[in-house]
């Protein structure tokens, strides 16, 4: 594991059937990386792994605890067996702690997985928080609109701790320059 055709090879075994607008998304995510990779170096492939990866705990295969950062991560550490890095990244993604604080897993979180390099961390969150569900590129509140608009003010991922926390001020887009 590490390599990106591994990467995309799982996540299409995991996602591309029974969860097709999310597999869409998925390859959004990792197109947005491949982009990055001439200013990321050594950490271009795995950062490319971790956009292919970051959503399989969705997948029914795989979701335990219904926390899809978690869930992903101990499935790539456990039956993959990928590097730490790359679990880590797949845990942590998104402002992941915030949501696993409102679950109360994040003694879990943290306690299986170390927090990535912030860099290749906001990178991965650049990637997923500008595609959206269909995969295109999305602006930055348009995003955080849609997320609200399908989970509800009830659900973990749109409780005010987690929507207030959310690194969208590390996001960089034509609309938001670095």
């Amino acid at each position: 594991m590490g390599q990106v055709g591994d990467a995309r090879g799982l996540a299409e075994r995991f996602l591309a059937e029974p969860l097709p607008r999310r597999w869409a998304h998925t390859q959004g995510v990792a197109a947005t990386a491949r982009r990055l990779a001439p200013v990321l170096g050594d950490d271009a492939e795995l950062l490319e792994a971790a956009a292919w990866l970051h959503d399989i705990g969705y997948s029914p295969d795989i979701a335990e605890t219904g926390f899809h950062p978690l869930d992903g991560a101990r499935h790539l550490r456990d039956a993959a067996h990928a590097p730490p890095a790359l679990c880590s990244l797949v845990a942590h993604h998104t402002g992941a702690i915030h949501e696993a604080r409102e679950r109360g897993l994040a003694s879990d979180l943290t306690g299986e997985f170390a927090a990535p390099p912030q860099p290749l961390a906001d990178a991965l969150t650049y990637c997923d928080i500008t595609t959206g569900p269909d995969g295109a590129p999305i602006d930055v509140e348009q995003r955080l609109a849609d997320i609200h608009s399908r989970y509800g003010d009830d659900h973990p991922v749109s409780a005010p701790s987690v929507a207030r926390d959310r690194p969208t001020s590390r996001v960089c887009e034509p609309s938001r320059p670095c």
